[in-house]
């Protein structure tokens, strides 16, 4: 029993009143999208038997007409039972009415509104009034002119009149000087008033909302083969909405708790009051098509002698990353690492159409925690306290903010990576101001005339040291991390030398990742050292 929009109506006679009032259809259920929302509304209806053709709303005028779907489903077992066509959606519609309000305020207007009118009128006849005074000085000073001009060319005929001068010089400078006095009285009282009305209408703003012009109501025709009641289901999308992952992680101890939020915010006009939200990840304006393919054309060319003799060499930087998204620069939108992700809210949430942000808690868990004190000099001269921990919200974590909280309270804001359910993530808690570290490189190249090659040493030297408090006891563990290069081709090789090295590195993997474990008692200092060599053939170049 469902329909698409604009279907044909039989012309029967339409019972229904255009000034009757419209039947309730409020807002049950929304599903936010990254963009947009799907919203649901439900009413219960008693029909009549034969065509009726109802109005139901107001909705948002925002509503999306090629969405719209109705669907009526009998709450009576008999009915549920009947013959097939028992009931039927014939058409279903949005009709949009504009109201717009005039300049005066009506009568159910709020006493703030209407102090923010008569604040607008007051301002508006403040105005009037400095400009009729400016055009009134600048009257007087052209007359003032004209009198100075008079006199000179009096003096130069020989015609002279003193007193009228001086009388009429007078009366202007005293109009003058009155109508300057009223021009500044009347804008220090404009500026009051412009002051107050700002105070007024930013109040207004924040306890009220501005009333719709355009108000939108569904109009359904139903067909009812026997009189009973009906449940009506009505959906559609709406634009102006959206919502994005946030998190809290509050640090304690060796335990973490991550609560999972969503902030949404909407503009849809209407409200949501006491509806079942879910949150999903799906793109619906995304296009489906694929990509035109482009003519790609490989061309194979000789290489020379010389060419085919030399191994041009090029050093480049590389991201290490697991499986997983690509890294996203910024927020523009959910990354949900491919997978369209729902989510839903454990309780009916309310969520006003003001534009602002809502939070809207999701899950919370608390898991062991490992904390680490990391630095990666070559990066950054801080040591940053790292915690690790397992995803045990039953969801995956999606990419987004998170306010980081420890025992002495808020600590900062960092960024959660998407991690999938049961997966290891990561948070930097920030670093800690009574560590220093100085990261000092040295180099030397050689070619040995014997082998014809090229040998690049390297010396790297870090210095860490810890400032402690007085009374602070026992050694911090600090992991340090540098970085060595990784050849690609046989021609050139990269070696570590482990007997130049002070310490020798606890671990080297095979992405060129050199670790130490340095532990630093209060106030000590340490010194790293890490030597490596990097040896290329002599029919190499770049290097």
């Amino acid at each position: 029993m469902t329909t698409t929009p604009h279907t044909p109506v039989p012309n029967t006679p339409d019972p229904a009143s255009a000034d009757a009032p419209p039947i309730a259809l409020p807002v049950t259920a929304v599903t936010c999208l990254e963009d947009r929302a799907h919203i649901e509304r439900t009413a219960r209806l008693t029909l009549e038997a034969g065509v009726r053709r109802l109005r139901l709303g107001p909705v948002s005028a925002l509503a999306v007409d090629r969405t719209l779907h109705a669907e009526l489903t009998p709450e009576q077992a008999e009915r549920a039972e009947g013959p097939e066509g028992a009931l039927d959606v014939l058409d279903v519609r949005i009709v949009r009415e504009w109201t717009p309000r005039g300049p005066r305020p009506s009568a159910d207007d709020s006493a703030l509104r209407r102090r923010v009118h008569a604040l607008t009128t007051e301002q508006t006849a403040l105005e009037q009034r400095r400009d009729r005074l400016a055009t009134r000085l600048d009257l007087l000073a052209g007359l003032a002119a004209d009198l100075l001009r008079e006199i000179g060319e009096g003096t130069g005929y020989g015609e002279t009149d003193p007193a009228r001068w001086t009388r009429e010089l007078d009366r202007i400078d005293a109009e003058r000087d009155t109508y300057a006095e009223r021009l500044d009285a009347v804008g220090a009282e404009l500026t009051r008033v412009g002051e107050e009305l700002a105070a007024a209408t930013e109040a207004m703003y924040q306890a009220e909302e501005e009333p719709a012009e355009l108000v939108g109501h569904v109009e359904l025709t139903v067909r009812a083969a026997a009189a009973g009641p009906a449940l009506l289901r009505v959906t559609h999308l709406t634009p102006c909405a959206l919502w994005r992952p946030a998190y809290r992680a509050v640090l304690d101890g060796e335990s973490l708790t991550l609560e999972s939020e969503a902030v949404l915010w909407q503009r849809t006009g209407e409200d949501w009051a006491d509806v079942r939200l879910t949150l999903s990840t799906a793109r619906s304006a995304q296009a489906t098509e694929p990509p035109k393919l482009v003519e790609d054309r490989l061309t194979l060319v000789d290489r020379s002698a010389a060419e085919r003799r030399t191994i041009d060499l090029e050093m480049r930087e590389e991201t290490i990353s697991a499986l997983g998204p690509l890294p996203v620069v910024g927020l523009p939108g959910v990354d949900d690492g491919g997978e369209t992700r729902v989510l839903s809210a454990p309780a009916p949430v309310g969520v006003p159409s003001d534009g602002r942000a809502h939070r809207v808690p999701l899950s919370s868990f608390t898991t062991p925690a490992v904390a680490e004190y990391a630095c990666s000099p070559e990066l950054s001269p801080l040591v940053t306290q790292l915690v690790r921990f397992d995803n045990r919200s039953g969801h995956a974590l999606l990419t987004g903010p998170v306010d980081l909280v420890r025992a002495s309270g808020f600590s900062g804001r960092g960024t959660l990576d998407f991690t999938a359910p049961g997966a290891p993530a990561e948070l930097a808690f920030g670093s800690q101001d009574d560590y220093r570290v100085v990261r000092r490189v040295e180099e030397t190249r050689d070619t040995t005339a014997l082998s014809q090659r090229t040998v690049v040493s390297r010396t790297v030297r870090v210095h860490l040291s810890r400032l402690s408090a007085p009374g602070e006891e026992g050694e911090r563990l600090v992991t340090v991390r540098e970085r060595i290069p990784v050849s690609e081709v046989s021609a050139v090789q990269v070696r570590v030398r482990k007997e130049a090295c002070s310490p020798v590195p606890d671990e080297v993997d095979a992405d060129g990742i050199v670790r130490w474990d340095a532990a630093l008692p209060p106030g000590g200092r340490r010194t790293l050292t890490l030597a490596y060599e990097i040896t290329a053939k002599s029919n190499t170049s770049g290097l």
